[in-house]
């Protein structure tokens, strides 16, 4: 059972990583894809092709909200659908080179944003002190 000090560390890091990313998301040139587009065209460019039921599955939401999701993903050129390789009955989406060339925008505008807090808002000794923040949050991850 973790003490007073370490849930009082855990809902401060949780408060901040959350307002980390929505300064991120903030500082993206594509303002107009709502979250879950975006975590639709990052997981297709990390996993590649994917069904409706796949993408709702990984995204935990129902395929009709994906539905709709993709749909309009598609509409602005980000995705291109083909037929599934092995089931007549389904279609997989990819990203289209606009989805990748917005993909890599919105990383680039993410990382530029933060390179450019770091260098001016954070000492050296801080920016090491990060250094060592960011590797020790990457062993809280699962393997």
């Amino acid at each position: 059972m973790p003490e007073n000090d370490q849930e009082r560390l855990a809902t401060d890091l949780g408060a901040a990583v959350s307002q980390l990313m929505r300064h991120l998301r903030a500082a993206s040139p594509q303002g107009e894809l709502t979250p879950t587009q975006r975590a639709v065209i990052s997981r297709i460019d990390t996993d590649g092709p994917a069904t409706i039921a796949a993408l709702a599955r990984a995204e935990l939401v129902r395929p009709q909200s994906m539905r709709l999701t993709v749909g309009a993903l598609e509409e602005r050129g980000v995705l291109a659908r083909r037929p599934h390789p092995t089931d007549g009955r389904q279609v997989v989406f990819s990203l289209t080179e606009e989805g990748g060339r917005m993909l890599a925008a919105v990383r680039q505008a993410k990382q530029n944003w933060l390179a450019v807090a770091i260098a001016d808002r954070l000492t050296t000794q801080e920016q090491q002190t990060l250094a060592t923040a960011t590797e020790l949050m990457r062993r809280l991850m699962p393997e």
